[in-house]
């Protein structure tokens, strides 16, 4: 009852809790529930466009585990099929996603207010110090007439007004004081940057010290509710947001098959795999893949293990030196071949003088045979003692024949 008694919060208070435990209650029509932490974002706010229940989660796999929302009230109720099920690492990711690209535009707007504000407040602060000054010298002027027009017997009123005068005069030079500090800022004290703000959105949503419940929060300050349903035909998960304000915007997120995980070996690393499997081993294989910057699945550096690993699993036949036809020669075998080192021939080939082909950047060099009988490789090498440099037909000498 309304200020029946002295409670010990206030009505308002109330209300506000009385309003949330209602829409805790998010089993029921138009409810959702409030953000409570946990490891699922979107705990409490999908909704089955199929039944129009609320979604539940579950966590499978080995402790803490990994969230899977379910649409299985009708089954525990009813005994009926569930409608889907799908994993939430993607769907919380893409929703992230989602919510950050919504609100940067906001944010660089409010950037912007925020920074015309923070400049309106400094003008009217310096308008603030100027008005006091000016007030200042007009009572100091104004005690000024009144010492003047005193009677000089009247030493007691004289006093008075003297200082009167005086304290009026420390006024006027404590307010230009202050406004001079207002107009020149020390140096120290660098204004906030407001400019970076829309950048740093998504460093705030990632930030180690930010929880679960802290961006369930922000969540629901935007978004109202999500229909969730899963494409079949095209295995992807389709979510309807209706943000707050009565607008809806439509999300699809590929739905992984059975047995696929974050863990997979990259498509462009399998490419490189098929390609250079029928003429380099293992060894050769992880090293471009590492030098081209290409991690396993897991984030590891490759071996030549673990690429006989993936070619396993991925089909991809092994690599036989026992096959080699002697049509193709590594760098190595080249060198070997023609009695030099390593050097000469990478400078060879840098230099135009010995073709060579890589199956993609970064790969090792492959060397034809019949390319290390040309004549031009043959006179390259037999100037021993002098440096193998080549001319370039538009090449300009720098001290040319006088």
């Amino acid at each position: 009852m309304k200020d029946h008694h002295d409670g010990y919060i206030d009505w308002a208070e109330f209300e506000r809790n009385q309003k949330q435990l209602a829409v805790n209650a998010y089993c029921k029509v138009g409810g959702a529930k409030s953000g409570r932490g946990g490891r699922a974002l979107l705990a409490g706010l999908l909704s089955c466009s199929r039944c129009g229940r609320r979604l539940m989660v579950s966590y499978s796999g080995r402790p803490p585990g990994q969230p899977v929302y379910r649409c299985e009230r009708a089954n525990q109720m009813l005994g009926l099929p569930r409608c889907f099920t799908f994993g939430g690492l993607r769907i919380d990711a893409a929703i992230a996603r989602e919510l950050l690209r919504a609100v940067e535009p906001m944010a660089i707007e409010a950037a912007v207010e925020a920074e015309r504000r923070y400049m309106e407040a400094r003008a009217e602060q310096q308008r603030i110090v100027e008005l006091e000054l000016q007030q200042a010298r007009y009572e100091a002027s104004l005690a000024e007439r009144r010492y003047a027009a005193c009677d000089p017997d009247n030493r007691l009123i004289a006093a008075q007004l003297e200082k009167s005068w005086e304290a009026a005069l420390r006024r006027v030079e404590t307010c230009q004081a202050r406004l001079e500090a207002v107009r020149t800022p020390e140096p120290a004290v660098m204004p906030p940057d407001f400019t970076g703000l829309a950048d740093d959105l998504e460093v705030a949503w990632n930030a180690p010290g930010v929880t679960m419940r802290t961006r369930q929060r922000l969540l629901r300050a935007l978004v109202t509710d999500i229909i969730a349903d899963v494409d079949e035909a095209t295995r992807e998960v389709v979510l309807t947001i209706h943000w707050r304000g009565g607008q809806h915007s439509q999300l699809r997120v590929r739905k992984p098959k059975s047995g696929e995980h974050g863990c997979r070996t990259p498509d462009e690393a399998l490419a490189v795999m098929r390609t250079m499997a029928t003429r380099w081993s293992d060894e050769d294989i992880a090293a471009s893949l590492n030098r081209m910057g290409m991690p396993t699945g897991q984030g590891k550096t490759w071996t030549a293990h673990r690429v006989s690993s993936v070619r396993r699993v991925n089909g991809i036949h092994a690599y036989r030196s026992a096959e080699k036809d002697g049509e193709w020669l590594t760098m190595s075998e080249a060198a070997t071949t023609l009695g030099v080192t390593h050097h000469r021939i990478r400078r060879l080939i840098k230099d135009g003088i010995l073709p060579a082909e890589q199956v993609v950047p970064g790969a090792p060099y492959q060397i034809r045979t019949d390319d290390l009988q040309q004549e031009r490789v043959a006179a390259a090498i037999e100037r021993t003692g002098h440096p193998c440099r080549s001319m370039l037909a538009n090449q300009l000498l720098m001290f040319p024949d006088t």
